[in-house]
């Protein structure tokens, strides 16, 4: 396949060698946000807009190189399937993982595309879908996660649900011999790092949202957040007489019905989406048109009606009447600092005060029970089946050096420089059995804006002594693209929690065209095989890439086979 079908195929340029695209044009400098990343320069500064005067601050990620010129032919097919959706890898340890196998090693999953189903419920890009999961087997990898979108399944009328594309890409990954990892999505898609598409909540819900919008996360200044439904209205019947718990338990009860015949051989876990993103947290720092940009502290989701009833009885029942009418009014904007508020500010701040552990304590409190009931739900319903279930928290790094740690605190946990937020979820998923997947493995504290304090490894090391002492199993994913070998080794040492105990799980950002290009698959290859092999064998990077070669060289035929059919 030459490089003018490639971009034909993905209606998109690709740069040749020659410094032009496949159309024969000229290359631009434009650089995609598939690009790798690379540590960032110390002088590379953006602005961020306070309250007050403009404060340079630096980026709040590396820069991203030039795409390189070329992918492989043999690589092109698999490419396409993900030109248009990012896509993860999720790797999971072999003893007490999802694939119930015994010995050392992480076997590697891939997430397929957001948009690996189409809005008529039909696979997207099939031929070049089945040509990627041809070409992942092939280079050893034990199977691929799928968003399994709410949106879609159930969007036309409430109980109606239409399986029909799932079924299929189900279907593809058993032939394969793929297992899959079926992700729960209860939220929108689209507002978020890493969106590449748009899928609404159903039409029904929406229309409710729109008769009552308190049904609908909200700020101090009643802007309204759809991505997902405020958990203050769990347990209403708001949804056409039923409420928001029992529509996700029939929804996951429906896919356990339909699939029964798949469950505990080819679907080996289900994550149950709890969030924004499928996490379980507030959507206190929504990227949708602008309203939060990275390092901002965010801001509390507590405004809707059904949220502001639990607080006030919450405030009745403390004795303090007085503090139920509202949330913290001094907490600043999205993109404020910690110490631009009253709140947050480390001398006197409102957070540590009896009020602000009131507050902080009820909002977090609430985030638990809500995990609660949709987890005791799943349990119930996959109790059985053969399948681990999961659940998503945000590894949210900015201002942890802080003592406040606002942006914590205002996505619901708890955590500051004098309490454990973690440990309460991480307990609460040890109760049902349910694997704690966490974000940002791959970062360095060097690699990240300093004067905004964050600090992803520290945060790593927290979240994992929380699940070890809760002894509840941890998972992990890159917050980030990264193919290089400095992000591998990050990850291959946050993987090893100890000297006989390791992650069950990690999530890959991300398969797309980047990481098909000739230098970065062979990485990928090499770091799949280094995490699968354990780490109790001691082998230099070239040595695991030379190995790794074979699996390369395998997957060309496969590839190079499913590249003409797509091209007939």
């Amino acid at each position: 396949m030459s490089l003018n079908q490639i971009g034909a195929l993905s209606a998109t340029p690709i740069a040749s060698d020659s410094g032009h695209t496949a159309g024969g044009e000229p290359a631009t400098g434009v650089v995609s946000a598939s690009a790798v990343w690379r540590s960032p320069p110390a002088n590379i500064r953006v602005s961020v807009q306070k309250q007050g005067p403009e404060i340079d601050r630096l980026s709040p990620s590396p820069p991203m190189s030039p795409v390189r010129g070329g992918i492989r032919a043999d690589l092109s097919v698999a490419c396409q399937a993900l030109m248009e959706a990012p896509t993860e890898a999720v790797i999971e340890h072999r003893s007490g993982g999802t694939g119930g196998k015994e010995g050392k090693g992480v076997p590697v999953y891939v997430m397929m595309p957001l948009d690996s189903v189409t809005m008529t419920n039909g696979v997207n890009r099939r031929k070049a879908m089945n040509a990627s999961l041809q070409a992942l087997k092939s280079a050893g990898v034990e199977g691929i996660m799928m968003d399994v979108w709410w949106g879609l399944v159930e969007r036309e009328a409430p109980g109606e649900y239409n399986w029909g594309g799932y079924a299929e890409l189900l279907e593809m990954a058993k032939k394969h011999g793929l297992k899959v990892q079926a992700v729960m999505s209860f939220h929108q898609c689209g507002g978020n790092v890493g969106d590449s598409c748009t899928i609404p909540l159903p039409k029904w819900v929406l229309e409710e949202m729109n008769n009552d919008p308190d049904l609908a996360y909200t700020d101090q200044w009643r802007r309204r957040n759809n991505e997902y439904l405020s958990l203050g209205c769990d347990t209403i019947p708001c949804l056409k007489g039923r409420t928001p718990i029992q529509c996700y338990s029939d929804y996951m009860r429906s896919f356990r019905d339909k699939f029964s015949h798949l469950l505990g051989d080819t679907i080996v876990e289900i994550q149950v989406g709890m969030g924004p993103a499928g996490e379980l947290r507030y959507p206190s720092y929504p990227e949708k048109d602008g309203i939060w940009r990275f390092p901002g502290i965010g801001a509390f989701q507590c405004y809707d009606k059904y949220m502001l009833s639990s607080l006030k009885a919450a405030a009745e029942n403390y004795g303090k009447p007085e503090w139920g009418s509202t949330g913290p009014t001094d907490a600043g904007e999205y993109n404020n600092w910690p110490e631009d508020t009253n709140f947050f500010k480390k001398e006197g701040g409102g957070w540590n005060s009896e009020y602000g552990d009131f507050f902080l304590s009820w909002y977090s409190q609430m985030l638990l029970d809500h995990g609660e009931r949709i987890l005791s739900s799943a349990t119930s319903i996959f109790e059985n089946q053969g399948v681990k279930l999961s659940v998503k928290v945000a590894g949210i790094h900015w201002h942890y050096g802080t003592r406040s740690h606002a942006p914590e605190l205002t996505a619901g946990y708890y955590n500051t420089r004098y309490r454990d937020g973690y440990l309460p979820i991480a307990r609460m998923l040890a109760r049902h059995g349910a694997v704690f997947n966490f974000t940002c493995i791959e970062m360095r504290d060097h690699e990240q804006p300093q004067d905004a304090l964050c600090a992803p490894e520290k945060l790593v090391q927290q979240v994992t002594s929380a699940t070890q002492e809760a002894q509840v199993a941890l998972a992990g994913e890159n917050a980030l693209p990264r193919y290089d070998e400095y992000a591998h080794e990050q990850i291959l040492k946050a993987a090893s929690l100890s000297e006989n105990d390791e992650m069950c799980a990690f999530t890959y950002l991300r398969m797309n065209p980047e990481l098909f290009q000739a230098d970065n698959w062979k990485k990928f290859v090499a770091f799949v095989k280094k995490m699968k092999e354990g780490k109790d064998v001691h082998k230099c990077w070239e040595q695991v890439e030379r190995e790794a070669e074979h699996f390369v060289q395998v997957s060309e035929p496969l590839v190079q086979e499913a590249a003409v059919a797509l091209m007939h």
